[in-house]
């Protein structure tokens, strides 16, 4: 028969085959590619749509702010209504996102496509509610590791289609191409994959806790902006924002500590071993995210001067083997961590990113230096971030290691958002009053800032020894 019963699916869930995992897998690599497109063609957005740096900054932002939204909500809503009927809706909304940004005349509009991308982060979870729901354990691993991989894969083929594209077609193009494809993947996952029965829970979504969190990350991210523009923003209204996030943050661990079902357990940041890795990652991906930031724009700059003049399509080939070196150390961080400890690791990783930046601010004349620096600071970074959630994970209670994990998984994307607007600002804070163009003393800073800020888990990890001895 080719429909099953609801209740006999709740006994017996019907199994995947491997044409609905394939689709799964074709889904996550065309999210990856929409993902990634902007970090390439950053520059030529900022040419196109006459924006500065920091404002630049917003674009890859506003993704990351409403994915750590996202992200520790988007299991819930799986378990409680369907992992299918939610990854359906995320897709549809997604799919708006890509089709705005693909047809945006200007910065608010492309921003606006941005945060409704964001909800991408929860694709992820999604499909593994959906294969482990229909396969067995060892099956689950295997497709689960193959959805991953064909994510990781998409974002490689958008560092490195970003630029043909943005140059063959226009820059719009970018964004339409993966959507188009997310359409007529998510049309044949809903028709291939079989519905998943819904799990009882007798708490509920924790909506104020949810809004709270946005607002809050929203208007922190709006004050970042403000106080970094260099526009001469008058303190009054600097003030009122710090007001306006202090409220939301207040109002939000008021609701947490009272929900029944909360959206982030609070009782876990008060555990050492949990803020203690929240504060690495928070710090180790706000390094990285100014690498992020600041390799693209330094390959863009205008050849008669200090840069190297690269389009979209050279500075996708220049990020891609640091692409593959940050999609390696997810693997490798959870062995080191196993082997070495997640201490060693971060420690490790925040000598080589250190070390990294410092001697970039002083040779950065040649390309080679420059993919260099890249692949050694994403593989620091992605060893460390990997090591700190295996670590946790195998830290807390077992009950604890979705809320574990999830917090860190938020971290991880505001570390990286703050980072790339701290360094959107140095650049604007440095540019020359006639041009607009960013000085190379301006990049020296940046780089130099990168590597202060790498090198503070070094202090965290000292501190911390100290504070556990006491």
């Amino acid at each position: 028969m080719k429909t099953t019963p609801v209740s006999e699916a709740v006994v017996s869930p019907v199994r995947l085959g491997w044409l609905p995992i394939g689709a799964l897998g074709i889904l996550a690599l065309a999210l990856g590619a929409l993902q990634s497109v902007v970090e390439p063609a950053l520059p030529m957005l900022q040419r196109e749509l006459g924006v500065s740096p920091a404002e630049g900054a917003l674009i890859g932002n506003a993704l990351l702010v409403t994915g750590a939204v996202i992200a520790p909500v988007a299991g819930k809503l799986g378990d409680r209504y369907g992992g299918k009927r939610v990854l359906v809706r995320l897709m549809a909304v997604v799919s708006a996102g890509g089709l705005m940004a693909a047809l945006a005349p200007n910065l608010p509009v492309l921003l606006l496509g941005q945060v409704l991308q964001g909800v991408m982060v929860g694709a992820l979870p999604l499909s593994f509610i959906l294969v482990r729901k229909h396969l067995t354990a060892g099956e689950s691993q295997a497709a689960i590791g193959l959805v991953v991989a064909l994510f990781t894969g998409g974002s490689m083929v958008g560092v490195l289609l970003a630029g043909p594209i943005a140059e063959g077609l226009s820059w719009q193009w970018m964004f339409a191409l993966p959507t188009i494809a997310i359409i007529a993947t998510t049309s044949v996952v809903a028709r291939l994959v079989p519905h998943d029965p819904p799990i009882r829970s007798d708490g509920g979504i924790d909506w104020p806790g949810t809004v709270l969190l946005s607002g809050m990350l929203l208007a922190f991210m709006l004050g970042l902006v403000m106080v970094t523009g260099g526009d001469g923003v008058p303190p009054l209204a600097v003030g009122a924002i710090a007001v306006v996030v202090a409220a939301l943050a207040t109002g939000w661990v008021v609701v947490e500590r009272r929900a029944a079902s909360p959206m982030v357990d609070l009782r876990m940041l008060a555990k050492p071993a949990m803020w203690n890795a929240c504060v690495l990652t928070l710090i180790i991906t706000a390094g990285s995210g100014m690498v992020l930031f600041l390799l693209p724009q330094l390959f863009a700059v205008s050849a008669d001067g200090y840069g190297f003049g690269a389009d979209t399509t050279d500075i996708g080939l220049f990020l891609l083997p640091g692409a593959v070196a940050g999609a390696v150390s997810d693997s490798v961080g959870g062995v080191a961590a196993r082997r070495f400890g997640p201490r060693a690791v971060v420690l490790v990783g925040a000598v080589v990113t250190a070390s990294t930046m410092i001697a970039l601010a002083s040779l950065h004349t040649a390309e080679w230096q420059l993919v260099l620096a890249k692949v050694l600071t994403a593989f620091a970074a992605g060893v460390g971030t990997t090591a700190l959630l295996a670590g946790t994970a195998t830290t807390v209670e077992a009950k604890d290691v979705g809320i574990a994990t999830g917090l860190l998984v938020v971290t991880r994307v505001i570390g990286v958002a703050l980072g790339v607007q701290v360094a959107g600002a140095i650049l604007d804070a440095g540019a020359e009053p006639v041009t607009g163009r960013p000085t190379e003393s301006a990049f020296v800073t940046g780089f130099a800032v990168a590597g202060l800020v790498a090198a503070l888990p070094l202090l965290v990890v000292r501190f911390t020894r100290r504070g556990v001895r006491a």
